[in-house]
């Protein structure tokens, strides 16, 4: 069948329903699944989307048409679903689009945990199928069972930290009307010392109040001011699906993911003392200098959750994390997950007795990092890359992840978007001014 190639990206499928993304691609998407896969069952989960039921039902029917039998697990987080891909030990499909717009549906799609299907491995192969019709033969008709394992994961989570040992905090917690909201009120049900203020607790796919993305200020705005305003210890935000984390400071700042992985990798290795953590190429001298000062290995890593996830299996790494706001653990399958790592600060603010904001303050005063800058562009996206390259040759060169350049005082990161003509910038010196100078130089080098 005709297809828009361009929904089958890095690390998922994802498009604007019903034109790229509609019940006929979701059905043939579910049939490629089981045809490529052969598995005889796959588990699958949706977000609240208002797309969400036709899409489940459509990529339900075709992996059942293929042969595959269906474990209906509902709507759930994305890592309730991978919680269940774990425990149960099937491939999964989750009808999601993350943090995308209202519009979008898509899927994330586990072969069998930790390893998701990734553009190279697997997405493209399915790509392939649809467009050829090249389904292998189906030798039965797949039936659907549905469970709830919702109140094991509140378990297991909470067991992941010490909950007695947590002080009395203030939380402040905006899901945004996505998939975290109710399972985030049972997980912190148990959690007696916490006083926890949810925002837009209810999954709503019209999404009546602000977009699914934290990363955009806007989304963000009236959570940073009500931890002000109300004087939270902290603020957390969740991506729509639930498998990226925010958090907003005491004093209201939005704190780095640069800055909170290193933070959590300095005490996971208190927990793990000497372990392996895994932290991705855009990083702060931050993370690697806290994690070596705190006796572990910091082990640098291409961006996206497949190479991450994998990574952390083979080295058998304790804890990773992306300056996007993914992090992963290894008590949690190696996966990504937006509660746990709210837990861990929490558990970590009441050991250490501190006020996140003077944890931070270390860091402030000495790492001065741009953030993701996003430049669209209309040429070569490579061609501008190795222009980059030239004019730093007198640094550091390497191409691990598009390319990073290296000096005593700063460095950068420039590598192409997976999805859009888009370059992202990633800088970092030891100054403030500095920062600001060659941000501003590495720009005008793209933008021109």
């Amino acid at each position: 069948m005709h297809v828009n190639p361009s929904i089958f990206k890095a690390y998922d499928i994802r498009g604007i329903y019903p034109t790229d993304l509609n019940e006929d691609v979701g059905y043939a998407i579910g049939r490629a699944f089981a045809s490529f896969l052969q598995v005889d069952t796959v588990i699958v989960g949706r977000d609240m989307r208002l797309s969400g039921p036709a899409m489940f039902g459509a990529v339900t029917r075709g992996l059942m048409d293929q042969g595959a039998d269906v474990i209906n697990i509902g709507m759930v987080s994305t890592d309730q679903y991978y919680y269940a891909c774990a425990t149960l030990g099937h491939a999964g499909m989750m009808v999601t689009a993350s943090h995308n717009p209202a519009q979008y549906s898509g899927f994330k799609m586990v072969r069998k945990m930790p390893q998701l299907l990734s553009g190279d491995e697997g997405i493209q192969d399915l790509r392939r199928i649809v467009e050829n019709d090249d389904f292998a033969p189906a030798a039965r008709k797949g039936k659907m069972t549905k469970i709830d394992l919702s109140e094991e994961f509140v378990q297991m989570v909470v067991s992941l930290v010490d909950a007695d040992a947590l002080a009395k905090l203030k939380v402040i917690a905006d899901t945004g009307n996505g998939m975290v909201g109710p399972i985030l009120k049972r997980v912190y049900d148990r959690l007696p010392a916490i006083e926890l203020t949810g925002m837009y607790l209810d999954p709503d796919g019209s999404l009546p109040n602000h977009g699914l993305d934290p990363l955009q200020p806007e989304n963000r705005a009236e959570l940073q001011a009500r931890v002000v305003a109300e004087g939270a210890d902290v603020g957390f935000a969740f991506d729509g699906d639930g498998d990226r984390f925010f958090t907003i400071d005491d004093r209201g700042e939005f704190v780095s993911g640069d800055f909170l992985t290193a933070l959590m990798g300095q005490y996971y290795l208190e927990k793990y003392p000497g372990s392996n953590i895994v932290y991705d190429v855009r990083a702060s001298w931050a993370v690697p200098d806290l994690i070596t000062a705190a006796g572990g290995t910091p082990l640098m890593e291409r961006v996206g959750h497949a190479f991450i996830k994998r990574r952390m299996s083979q080295e058998n790494a304790v804890y990773g994390g992306e300056v996007t706001g993914h992090y992963y653990f290894k008590d949690f399958f190696f996966a990504d997950s937006g509660i746990v790592p709210s837990l861990i600060i929490l558990e970590m603010l009441s050991k250490k007795k501190a006020r996140l904001s003077d944890l931070l303050k270390q860091l402030e005063a000495k790492y001065f990092i741009s953030g993701e800058i996003n430049t669209r562009i209309a040429g070569d996206p490579q061609a501008k890359m190795e222009e980059l390259a030239q004019i730093y040759a007198a640094g550091k060169v390497e191409w691990f992840d598009g390319v990073s350049v290296t000096f005593d005082d700063w460095h950068f990161n420039v590598r192409p978007s997976n999805t859009e003509p888009l370059l992202r910038l990633n800088l970092e010196a030891t100054s403030k001014a500095m920062m600001e100078q060659k941000r501003d130089e590495v720009l005008d080098i793209i933008r021109r």
